[in-house]
C-alpha cells in the first residue's frame, strides 16, 4: 500500500498567498511525490516536542496535505520548504478518542491543526508568525468553519491572541512526557467573514 504513494504524480501544486522579499507561504493544492523527502525531513524537528507520530511518512503527507478539506500552507525561503502548517476538519482524526469526544465532532465547523513546524535556522525573523497568520486569516474566511482546535504544549495557549479556551490537559501527550493542552478558538467571534445563523 505505502508504495503505491510512491506512485502519484510527482509535482507539488501550490497557490502563492503572500509574499515578502525573498518569502512566500503557499496554499498547497497537492503534494507530489519530489517533495515528500523535504516534508519528511523538516518533520523530524517535531519529534522532540510531539513524539515519533509527528514525524510525516508518505501515508500522512497523503492523508494530511492532499485530502479534500485540508488546509496545508508552506512557507518557502529563496524558494525553499523551510516549514508548513496544516489544518484538518478534526472528522478526519475520527480514529483518535479525544477527536470523538469534541463536542463538534461531526459538526463540520472545526479544523483542527494538526502540524506547525519552522525549521530552526529560520525562526526569530518573523516567519512563523507570518505563516500563522496567514492560514488563521485563511481558515477564517471558510463559511462553514467557526473553530481550530489544536494540542500545545502547557501555557501555550494562554499566550495565543484571540477568543481561547483550554477544553482539556493531557500528561504525557503522545509518550512525550510532558503536558498539553487541547484549546479551541472561536476562528471569527465578530462575524466578519461569517453568516449569521
Amino acid at each position: 500500500m505505502e508504495e503505491d504513494l510512491f506512485q502519484q504524480e510527482p509535482e507539488s501544486r501550490t497557490q502563492v498567498i503572500a509574499s515578502s522579499g525573498p518569502f512566500q507561504i503557499e496554499f498547497i493544492e497537492y503534494v507530489g511525490s519530489d517533495d515528500y523527502n523535504t516534508f519528511i525531513k523538516i518533520s523530524e524537528s517535531l519529534v522532540d516536542e510531539y513524539g515519533a507520530v509527528a514525524k510525516l511518512t508518505p501515508k500522512t503527507i497523503q492523508t494530511y496535505f492532499n485530502k479534500d478539506g485540508c488546509l496545508p500552507f508552506i512557507a518557502r525561503h529563496q524558494g525553499d520548504i523551510i516549514g508548513y502548517m496544516i489544518g484538518v476538519p478534526i472528522e478526519v482524526l475520527h480514529k483518535e478518542p479525544w477527536a470523538r469526544l469534541d463536542i463538534n465532532f461531526g459538526k463540520n465547523n472545526t479544523i483542527y491543526t494538526y502540524a506547525f513546524v519552522v525549521q530552526k535556522q529560520y525562526k526569530g525573523n518573523g516567519y512563523a508568525k507570518m505563516l500563522k497568520r496567514v492560514y488563521l486569516n485563511w481558515v477564517k474566511k471558510q463559511e462553514h468553519i467557526l473553530f481550530v482546535t489544536g494540542h500545545v504544549r502547557q501555557g501555550i495557549a494562554s499566550r495565543f491572541i484571540g477568543q481561547i479556551r483550554i477544553i482539556d490537559s493531557i500528561d504525557n501527550w503522545q509518550g512525550t512526557g510532558k503536558t498539553f493542552e487541547y484549546y479551541r478558538r472561536i476562528i471569527d467571534p465578530e462575524q466578519i467573514y461569517k453568516t449569521p445563523t
